[in-house]
């Protein structure tokens, strides 16, 4: 009788995940990797729900991208589950992903964070029930890179995404399929400039400007050339203003959207960031966060 039982529970699936925070590890390529997951209290395991991956910048980890982006509270507040996938690194603090905006020097040995994605999301669906419409992505700086990435390489993953001040990198293929793209980047940019990289740094940071960014995306996406151009309220006296600029929409709808954040720097529109004097001023005048979900709702996979 006892073994009967045992074999039963054996073969029981496993409760659903609590709300709340969650480390996941895997590994993937003989590399150990992991993932923050945070699920909202309102979660129904009965009911396929949103995801949105949160990719962090450098020098930063899931930890630091949940508290610098806000995205857990509105995870809470929208329903969605968002996951901070975590990049490698020498230390717990210097960490990245290997989204081709930067040089690949003859020792490295750089993970393929395109198929560890991959793999996080096939280790997620194991775990929650989500919807494979609704997978979005949304990265800050080198996270935004990698957005671009993903977009360009594993689309059919993905209905839409948001970077913050990451742009697309050079190295990247180009890319096959529509993908709807959001985009935010400070005029005064620090670390990725709205110009594209100077002289000095183009060795280091292989990325386009992101006017090249968008032009690419919007010829992607087979959008009108012509964007529809506005200046949004300036809601705070905080030394910014945004301008919002709109093309399309294109080929399955995909449409391209950019918030130039005038006087803005590296930051997450909305947020306050404690390094202010050297990654810039953060707007008020709109919510990045806001924003992305209204833009992921508009956008299920077709």
């Amino acid at each position: 009788m006892n073994t009967l039982i045992l074999l039963l529970v054996a073969f029981l699936p496993d409760p659903p995940p609590e709300p709340g925070k969650h480390t996941i590890r895997l590994t993937v390529d003989d590399r150990p990797r992991s993932y923050l997951m945070h699920i909202p209290t309102s979660y129904d395991a009965a009911q396929p729900t949103p995801v949105v991956l949160a990719f962090h910048g450098t020098s930063m980890n899931p930890k630091t991208m949940a508290a610098f982006s806000g995205l857990s509270d509105k995870a809470e507040e929208a329903g969605f589950i968002v996951v901070y996938p975590k990049g490698t690194g020498p230390n717990e603090v210097r960490l990245e992903f290997n989204a081709g905006d930067s040089p690949v020097q003859p020792e490295d040995n750089r993970p393929d964070d395109v198929k560890f994605t991959a793999s996080l999301l096939d280790d997620l669906a194991t775990r929650v029930n989500v919807d494979p419409k609704r997978v979005f992505a949304t990265g800050m700086s080198n996270g935004g890179s990698m957005c671009y990435r993903l977009a360009a390489l594993l689309p059919e993953r993905f209905a839409a995404i948001a970077p913050v001040s990451g742009t697309m990198p050079v190295d990247v293929s180009r890319p096959t399929r529509p993908m709807p793209i959001l985009h935010f980047h400070g005029t005064d940019d620090p670390v990725v400039r709205y110009g594209g990289p100077d002289t000095e740094s183009a060795e280091f940071d292989r990325v386009l400007s992101v006017d090249d960014t968008v032009r690419l995306w919007v010829d992607v996406n087979k959008c009108p050339l012509d964007s529809v151009v506005v200046d949004l309220p300036d809601r705070v006296d905080d030394g910014t203003t945004v301008k919002q600029s709109t093309w399309g929409p294109g080929r399955e709808k995909a449409e391209v959207i950019l918030y130039a954040i005038e006087g803005g720097g590296h930051t997450w529109p909305g947020y306050d960031t404690m390094l202010k004097k050297l990654l810039g001023r953060s707007t008020h005048d709109i919510s990045a966060n806001d924003l992305i979900w209204e833009f992921f709702l508009r956008h299920p996979q077709p």
